[in-house]
């Protein structure tokens, strides 16, 4: 059985603020206090992993140990068929050492044929650590096709590029709350929610 957290308060492993802000509000109906990464002067451990879920433990354990908190880590990236799943977990790398996700795209676009399959998703893990090392993790996924150019200004990364499956507008296009009901992330944190975050009164303390 999973780990329920109980406290009042999660860091989110990240320094990125789009990611902070999306997580923070998965989190608003858990009236849960969110602090950062970021925000507490971490620094980023390197990313080791070779999967979504190594990769989100090793950043969740990091940050936990290092705040004295239950922190919390997100581990995604866009894989495209006809890349053979890359950018995958190199995601942020492809936009270079600023992480210009604008280059990234870019570069995604060069790398596919004309004729290449567009398929592709996006893939999310989080995971839940404690200061004792304990760690829970939960992925979601989401299938779709990506366009080009890129096409609106919301969200963040490669959302620009990417309709889900059985929609029209990009990622970027969509309002939050449309983008939130449906995306990778929000489909690993329905998991994580439904196995670690406590209804009901918080005990004292």
């Amino acid at each position: 059985m999973a780990r329920r957290f109980r406290g009042a308060r999660i860091v989110v492993a990240s320094h990125n603020a789009g990611k902070v802000a999306e997580i923070a509000e998965l989190l608003a109906p858990c009236e849960i206090e969110i602090g950062s990464a970021g925000a507490l002067g971490l620094a980023e451990p390197e990313e080791t992993g070779t999967t979504f879920r190594e990769n989100a433990a090793l950043k969740a354990l990091a940050c936990a140990g290092a705040a004295g908190e239950v922190a919390l880590s997100d581990d995604s990236g866009l894989a495209v068929a006809a890349l053979g799943g890359a950018p995958g977990i190199h995601s942020a790398r492809w936009g270079g050492p600023g992480r210009d996700f604008a280059l990234a795209m870019r570069r995604v676009e060069e790398a596919l044929a004309p004729d290449a399959d567009r398929r592709a998703a996006f893939v999310c893990a989080l995971a839940l650590a404690w200061p004792d090392r304990h760690v829970e993790i939960f992925e979601g996924r989401i299938d779709g096709h990506l366009v080009w150019p890129p096409r609106g200004e919301r969200g963040f990364g490669y959302d620009p590029i990417f309709v889900p499956r059985g929609g029209s507008l990009t990622f970027g296009e969509m309002e939050p709350a449309t983008k939130h009901a449906i995306s990778h992330r929000a489909a690993a944190f329905r998991d994580l929610a439904a196995a670690c975050l406590a209804r009901g009164p918080r005990p004292a303390g």
